[in-house]
């Protein structure tokens, strides 16, 4: 059998490869058939970069981490997975054995062996080895494309959750990217009633109402988060109580803690420079609660896969493009070049 797979060779210099396929070693292993792929920020900012903070492309890496597929062979010991089985592919495998996935948080594991984090090989490959624990299988009602989605849906999932957002809540997110997105109608979901999305794009915000804002709101040039603030409230009639930062950018971090209400909660999913001026008084004065958020842990897989299969969520409108597997560095600088909302590839074919 051949493994045809998409290779970063360093900064902007990507190949394909013809790698081994990859062997069953674990009897609690299953071996995917790739299907689909989406393209994910941090997948071009290493193909740009070839770095993410401490994280720095050394050798050779496939690149690629939010997939679907088909299993095509399973361990002796598996018994949740048959050949055949349609499934959505976790990335990141914890120790299993540290403090933080004995507590159920294996998504702070330091020792956590990510797809397409280096010196791990993503998925951008016609065969990759997963534990069946980590391999979700699919309902008969969601397709493959949507399963190479739930990977996004499951990081606004894991935001959602540390937000306790309770049905007739109001909420304002940050960034109409994928995750922005997605935050917003995995929030609508949960029954929030109010959904404020903020960007610069008017395009995304229209996206944005297609799946579950009430509100958007484009900042306006000169104007402090305190202004933004003010008129944001001004247009919806009330402050949220709930605040989910998906751009990374310095000033809608701000404009997110002047604009919540007293008690009100923050969470912080996008990633943005290291660090920045922050509103201390006004995140004293209104005792609000912050949360960092990193991937997704227990059971966001499995519920961001009951969120599509029940319609409540349709990931299918943020995919813009669809390309085939030759066509993968394409795809990467349509991404780089800022177009499209969430492009997927095709698994290899020979």
């Amino acid at each position: 059998m051949a493994n045809p797979s998409f290779v970063l060779q360093k900064v902007n210099e990507v190949k394909f490869e013809d790698r081994p396929v990859p062997e069953i070693k674990n009897p609690r292993d299953v071996r995917i058939q790739i299907k689909q792929t989406g393209i994910c920020g941090s997948d071009v900012h290493y193909y740009t970069h070839g770095a993410i903070g401490s994280f720095v492309v050394k050798d050779p890496m496939v690149l690629g981490h939010e997939s679907s597929g088909i299993v095509t062979d399973v361990g002796e010991g598996v018994t949740t997975l048959k050949v055949g089985d349609r499934v959505a592919l976790e990335p990141g495998i914890p120790c299993r054995y540290c403090d933080h996935c004995k507590a159920g948080r294996y998504n702070l594991c330091v020792d956590m062996k990510f797809a397409a984090t280096p010196p791990y090989d993503g998925t951008l490959t016609k065969y990759y080895i997963l534990p069946e624990d980590f391999a979700v299988k699919l309902p008969d009602t969601v397709s493959l494309e949507e399963g190479a989605l739930v990977e996004p849906l499951s990081v606004a999932v894991h935001v959602s959750r540390l937000l306790h957002i309770p049905p007739g809540s109001s909420v304002i997110v940050f960034g109409a990217g994928p995750i922005g997105l997605l935050s917003a109608a995995v929030a609508k979901a949960f029954g929030a009633t109010t959904i404020i999305v903020v960007d610069l794009v008017q395009a995304r915000l229209d996206l944005a109402k297609e799946l579950a804002a009430t509100h958007t709101y484009v900042p306006q040039r000169g104007d402090s988060a305190a202004d933004s603030a003010r008129k944001i409230v001004e247009l919806v009639g009330k402050r949220p109580q709930f605040a989910i930062e998906a751009s990374g950018a310095a000033a809608s971090v701000n404009t997110a803690i002047h604009v919540l209400e007293h008690g009100g909660a923050y969470t912080q999913a996008g990633m943005g420079a290291p660090e920045i001026t922050f509103p201390i008084t006004e995140f004293t004065v209104k005792e609000l609660t912050a949360h960092g958020s990193f991937r997704y842990g227990p059971g966001d897989y499995q519920l961001a896969v009951e969120l599509i299969a029940s319609k409540k969520v349709d990931v299918t409108k943020l995919i813009t493009h669809r390309v085939k597997f030759e066509e993968a560095e394409e795809a990467f600088k349509l991404v780089k070049g800022g177009q499209g909302v969430k492009i997927l590839i095709a698994g290899p074919t020979d």
